[in-house]
C-alpha cells in the first residue's frame, strides 16, 4: 500500500485550485466539472472535492471555516527558501499564522492558512 491522496473538502473547487497556483506555484493535474481537482504536487496528489461532491458519497464532515479556528490537519510544502514561500503565499491571500522560524531539530518552518481555513506548513527538509 502507498499514501497516494490527501484531499481538501471545500466550497469552491475552482477558486481553491486558482489560490494554489498563486500562492505555492502548484500546476492543475486533473480537474472535473463534478466537483473535483486535482494539483501536480509530486508522488502525493493534493486534491480538492466541492462539498456538494462529498456529501453525495455519504460523508459526514464539519466544513473548515476561513474565521474561525484551523481544522485539526495542515498540509505541509518543502521548499529551500520558506521566507520567499511564506511572502508569496501572503502576496496571494494567504493568512498569516506564524512567521519563519528555526526549530530545534534545525528544520526552518512556517504557517499560512488557505483561502479556506486549511492550515498550510511552509518547511525545509528535515536533515535526518
Amino acid at each position: 500500500m502507498k499514501f497516494a491522496y490527501a484531499l481538501l473538502y471545500v466550497e469552491d473547487v475552482e477558486k481553491t485550485l486558482a489560490f494554489y497556483e498563486s500562492a505555492f506555484g502548484f500546476a492543475r493535474k486533473f480537474v472535473h466539472e463534478s466537483g473535483y481537482g486535482e494539483l501536480d504536487t509530486g508522488a502525493t496528489t493534493l486534491g480538492f472535492v466541492a462539498h456538494k461532491l462529498a456529501e453525495s458519497n455519504g460523508v459526514a464532515f464539519t466544513k473548515a471555516d476561513a474565521r474561525g479556528p484551523a481544522p485539526a490537519a495542515e498540509v505541509a510544502f518543502v521548499t529551500d527558501d520558506v521566507a520567499a514561500a511564506y511572502k508569496k503565499a501572503l502576496a496571494a491571500g494567504a493568512a498569516k499564522v506564524t512567521p519563519p522560524k528555526e526549530k530545534p531539530w534545525g528544520q526552518t518552518v512556517a504557517y499560512v492558512r488557505d483561502l479556506n481555513g486549511f492550515l498550510v506548513e511552509l518547511c525545509t527538509a528535515v536533515e535526518s
